[in-house]
This record gives structure tokens, C-alpha cells and sequence, in this order.
């Protein structure tokens, strides 16, 4: 093995992590955010995984800044990679946001994006989720959510009932959320669900909007 075999750019290659399913949902997702985001101001991905919606939103919107972030080490250096890969002036490096803490080390942001983290976490988690985006949000700020989800308690396909079963044998605390009961979270942090955007894959994208007068 030569010196540049074991480089910069070869420890970059191994530290981006692919999934699979963000190659398939990301166009999908980006037409949305495209849609519903502000043309500029800073956007707060949370739990962004591997980094490859971050790298791909940022670069089809240029006049965002993205700002991901992941709790778990092994996600930010994936982050990290696809960021120094890409070398987009608008994506920046990735924090370590916990939602359930009180601080996620940011102030104030004009949007939230959260991609496919409700259901692979535990329900306070979702709680925490609307309770930060309430305090970092204004009037008029969107939080989107994409992922699967029941409706009126009953899963849209096989594949979304045969998913639940699977995650929540991994853990009883996780599954497919009844997109109601995300709706009265929402509603309680005053954030109205605004759109309900039917995706592939049997997935759903949210749209909630901050009300005037919701609690910050």
C-alpha cells in the first residue's frame, strides 16, 4: 500500500457512509423542501444520518445554509466527509444535537427538516422534536417530517405494518406513529400541519407552520 492509498481522500471515501434509501427518496423530498422552504436563512437538519440528503439539498438550494446535525459521532464524521467531498459554501459542519436536550446549540433558525427519525426513536423524542423547533422557530417558520406513518391507526401498506413489527421488536419504544397523534403534538407546541404530502414508498412528507402566538 502506497502513501496515497491511506490519504486524506481515501479516509474521506470510507468515512461516507451511503444509504440506500436517501439515493431513492432524496429528489422526492427535495421537491418539497423546495417548495415549502424559505428562499434564504439558516435550515436546521435534525438527525441528518449519513449527510447525503444534507449534501443534496444544500446544493440544489443554494440560498439556504444547511445546518446538520446527528447525536451520534459516527453520523458527523459521515457529515463531515460528504461536506469536505462536496466543498459546498452552504452546508455547515454538523452539531451534535441531542433533541431532548434543552440546548442544540443553535439560536434561532428559519426552518427545520426532520427525515425518517420519529419512528426510530422513542416518543419523548418526538415530544422534544416540536418542543426545540417551537423555541428556535418564528411565526410562519415550517418543520417538515418525512417518514412513515399510520392513519386514523392503521398503516397504509404490508410493507409499513411488516416495518413497525420489525422496529418495534428492536425496541418496544419505537414504530410507526399515528400521524394524528404527530398532528396533536404539533398542535400543542402551535404548530399547525398545514400539508400532508403523499410520498413514495409509502411514506408521507408533513408540513407543520409556527402560529402566531404559539409558546416559545
Amino acid at each position: 500500500m502506497t502513501d496515497s492509498d491511506n490519504g486524506p481522500d481515501t479516509q474521506q471515501a470510507a468515512a461516507r457512509r451511503n444509504a440506500p434509501a436517501a439515493l431513492r427518496n432524496r429528489d422526492a423530498i427535495l421537491a418539497v423542501l423546495a417548495r415549502v422552504l424559505p428562499a434564504s436563512g439558516v435550515v436546521l437538519e435534525i438527525a441528518s444520518g449519513t449527510g447525503q440528503h444534507a449534501v443534496h439539498c444544500a446544493a440544489a438550494l443554494p440560498g439556504i445554509v444547511w445546518q446538520p446535525s446527528d447525536p451520534d459521532a459516527g453520523a458527523r464524521a459521515s457529515i463531515a466527509a460528504w461536506r469536505a467531498h462536496e466543498a459546498l459554501p452552504n452546508l455547515k459542519t454538523p452539531l451534535a444535537v441531542d433533541v431532548c436536550a434543552n440546548d442544540w446549540g443553535i439560536e434561532s433558525a428559519a426552518a427545520i427538516v426532520c427525515i425518517n427519525m420519529i419512528h426510530i426513536a422513542p416518543w419523548e423524542a418526538g415530544q422534544a422534536l416540536f418542543e426545540g423547533a417551537g423555541r428556535l422557530l418564528t411565526t410562519g417558520g415550517v418543520l417538515y417530517l418525512y417518514g412513515p406513518y399510520r392513519r386514523n391507526g392503521a398503516h397504509t401498506a404490508p410493507s409499513n405494518e411488516a416495518f413497525d413489527a420489525q422496529l418495534r421488536a428492536s425496541d418496544p419504544r419505537w414504530g410507526v406513529r399515528n400521524m394524528e397523534a404527530v398532528e396533536a403534538l404539533g398542535k400543542a407546541a402551535g404548530f399547525v400541519l398545514e400539508e400532508v404530502v403523499p410520498m413514495p414508498a409509502n411514506n408521507f412528507s408533513l408540513v407543520f407552520r409556527k402560529g402566531a402566538g404559539a409558546p416559545c
